[in-house]
Order: C-alpha cells, then sequence, then structure tokens
C-alpha cells in the first residue's frame, strides 16, 4: 500500500506553494488502521520571546471586546505522526496521530497571528518547526455523490476565515465529544481506551460535520476513509482529510442542503465533476488545496490498479 511520507509543496505554475502534504494513503485507511497517542507531549510548547507569547493574550482580549460572545474553544493539537500499525500492532500499514490539547484563543495568538512566522523554528522535521503554534488539527470531507459529482461549499462573507473561497465540507474534531476536556482521566479510563476515543471521534466528527454543513442523514454516507493531512503554507494550519461516498444523487444532496443544520457558514452548494472541480482549487484556501490533491493521488492509484 503506497503512502506519502515526505512533505510535498506545491504552487500553480511560478506561483509559491499553497500546501504542504505531510501524509498521503491514495488506498485509504480505515478506522483500524488509524490509531492516535494522546498526550500532553504533543501541547504547544511557549515561545521563549515574552513579548510574542504576550501578543496571545492581547489578540485574544481585543477579539473579545469586539465580539464578547466568542468562545474559546478546546480542540485537538495536530503533534505530528508515525507509521505503520495503526491500531493492531499486527498491521505494517496505518499511521498513528500524535494529539495534545490546544483550544481557539491559542489559535488566534499563534496561527492567526500576523507575526505567526516568527512562532515558526527552521526545521525539517514538522512538528518540530510548528512546536510553538497551536496548530488545532481540522477535518474535510472530499464527498463523492452516487452520480461521480464532489460536494463543495461555498463559505458565507461572514465567517472568520477565507470569506467566500470554496471549500470541501468539514470543521474539527472536538475532544469534548470524546469525552475529553483536559488530559487528566478521571480514573476509569486508561490511556489505551482514551487513545480509542479519540481515534473514534477523527472519523465521528467527520461524519458529523458533513451531516450538519451540507444536510444529508447520516445514513446516507459511506464509512470515511482517511486519505491523508493537508497543511496550508499560510499559517501552517493542518487538515485530515477524508474520502466519503454518498448513496443520493448530485440532485437530491442539493434539495436537502436547504436544511442543513450550519447552513448559515455557507452560502452555496455545488456538486460538480472532477473537470470542473480543477477549475476552481485556486478559489480554495491552501489546506483545501491540499485536500483537491489528496483526492486526485486516491484517483490515480485507483485508476493505475485497474
Amino acid at each position: 500500500m503506497a503512502t506519502t511520507e515526505c512533505p510535498s509543496e506545491i504552487g500553480a505554475g511560478n506561483d509559491p506553494p499553497t500546501f504542504k502534504l505531510l501524509f498521503s494513503c491514495p488506498a485509504g485507511f480505515s478506522p483500524s488502521e488509524v490509531s492516535v497517542m494522546f498526550d500532553r507531549n504533543y501541547d504547544r510548547i511557549p515561545h521563549p520571546d515574552i513579548s510574542l507569547e504576550n501578543s496571545i493574550a492581547e489578540i485574544w482580549n481585543r477579539r473579545v471586546q469586539q465580539n464578547p460572545s466568542l468562545y474559546n474553544g478546546l480542540k485537538f493539537r495536530y503533534g505530528g505522526h508515525t507509521t505503520g500499525g495503526g491500531s493492531d500492532s499486527s498491521q505494517k500499514t496505518g499511521i498513528c496521530l500524535h494529539l495534545g490539547l490546544t483550544d481557539y484563543r491559542m489559535f488566534t495568538g499563534t496561527n492567526l497571528n500576523s507575526l505567526w512566522e516568527r512562532f515558526l523554528i527552521p526545521s525539517e522535521e514538522d512538528w518540530i518547526r510548528c512546536q510553538h503554534t497551536s496548530n488545532p488539527l481540522g477535518n474535510g470531507a472530499v464527498v463523492e455523490t452516487s452520480n461521480k459529482d464532489v460536494v463543495v461549499l461555498q463559505r458565507s462573507s461572514n465567517v472568520g476565515e477565507f470569506p467566500g473561497h470554496f471549500v470541501f465540507p468539514g470543521g474539527h474534531p472536538e475532544p469534548q465529544e470524546a469525552g475529553i476536556i483536559s488530559h487528566h482521566s478521571d480514573g476509569e479510563l486508561t490511556q489505551q481506551m482514551v487513545n480509542k476515543k479519540v481515534s473514534q471521534e477523527m472519523f465521528d466528527s467527520i461524519i458529523r460535520e458533513v451531516v450538519e454543513e451540507i444536510g444529508v442523514p447520516a445514513a446516507n454516507l459511506g464509512q470515511p476513509v482517511f486519505i491523508g493531512i493537508s497543511q496550508r503554507v499560510l499559517n501552517v494550519r493542518p487538515t485530515a482529510f477524508f474520502y466519503i461516498k454518498c448513496g443520493l444523487q448530485s440532485k437530491e444532496i442539493q434539495q436537502l442542503y436547504s436544511s442543513a443544520q450550519d447552513g448559515f457558514e455557507s452560502t452555496q452548494l455545488y456538486t460538480m465533476p472532477m473537470s470542473d472541480l480543477v477549475g476552481i482549487t485556486s478559489k480554495m484556501p491552501g489546506c483545501h488545496q491540499g485536500g483537491f490533491a489528496l483526492y486526485k493521488l486516491m484517483l490515480d492509484a485507483a485508476a493505475t490498479e485497474n
């Protein structure tokens, strides 16, 4: 089973790269092939520059003054990965995600800080390079309809990041959905049990996001297949991508979209063939351009096998 371990940066023509593929698995990984090591060792390390650290609180305080309802939600922090094994140590294939905890306040103060590049450390190892950034792990889904179209959303003008851009459905895996509010367990769960719950949340969360954003019932969605991790070059934002087959046709999904729970986050849902999808990738955030690249690698691998 082919996987890509070495990061690859891709730009259009002479343009600077917009994303980096931190990991790709064109054949796709099932839940049993994706495990998690959840540990405080993968939490963010404070930067030694005190003034830079102080800017985190300053940015958050300004944001709260502008929007008192701003919520500091807990997120999983991406701290790297290792390959081989999955949840079954006898397997030769798989990936183990190294996850810690972070929150939205830390994300706005590091990754979204206008000085975000100063938080980075020169290193070929991404987990070292980004050890001072929040790096919440996002998720995205390439949803393929029964007539082989792909679902794409156009973001609302009211969202905080990339308003008006095209994106795949997605969001974040949520620690609280896995019963996690800190690194301190209640004593009833072993570390192995916690890791298993977090690993399951990686797959449960992407189904939840798709249901909430496009309005398709979970019963019409197939098992998510993990196809890799893309990182946006701007703000070094990491996103785990999945491929999901939908049992509905494009027209049926269009009808369901009007009742989507999180429909306010987007203004329009499009379903389009691969040939049309290629034409709008330049209007996607870098991490979603990476998601498209992972999907294309999956399709190319499938075509080679056939």
